[in-house]
């Protein structure tokens, strides 16, 4: 069973809280979007053969604008979706759907093969395949060195003026 992240939540309690509080602690009258978005994730793991299965809603986008990164236990998803109706003149009394670039990092509980991952898009969902790296379960030896080890007190023994305190 792989390592549970104990921050892997972190992102998607921020993006509720976001959700539940959206604009009320923004008291400008000015109309405020930030850039860019936070696609929704699933993140999940099975036995055979072993492995991560990150799932991602991204209706809309080209996949010709999709990059996929692995980074040791993180998979990075960008990209940019475009406006989906930019008709000039238009006058909007609802935005709900999300457009501009976005970048996720999504938090993996192991270490995985990122030479061997898949990914495909369909239907607007993204799914990534990572195959779990094997934990070494052989004991290693490990070898110790030897050294020649000094105090402060002591000092190096060829060093005569050290013989000379130490004498005294």
């Amino acid at each position: 069973m792989p390592e549970r992240d104990i921050f892997a939540n972190f992102e998607r309690i921020r993006r509720e809280m976001d959700e539940l509080f959206g604009g009320v602690f923004d008291r400008s009258l000015a109309p405020h979007r930030r850039a860019g978005f936070s696609p929704r994730v699933d993140v999940s793991y099975v036995g055979d053969p072993p492995r991560a299965i990150v799932t991602a809603e991204l209706a809309g986008i080209d996949v010709e604008q999709l990059d996929l990164e692995v980074r040791g236990r993180e998979l990075i998803v960008s990209g940019t979706r475009g406006a989906l109706d930019a008709a000039e003149g238009r006058v909007y009394q609802q935005i709900e759907i999300e457009h501009g670039p976005f970048r996720r990092t999504i938090a993996l509980g192991a270490d995985v093969a990122a030479d061997r991952a898949r990914a495909t898009y369909d239907d607007g969902v993204l799914r990534v395949e990572l195959p779990l790296v094997a934990p070494e379960r052989q004991a290693r030896a490990v070898p110790i060195e030897v050294g020649h080890q000094r105090s402060a007190d002591a000092g190096d023994d060829d060093d005569p003026t050290t013989v000379e305190r130490g004498a005294r």
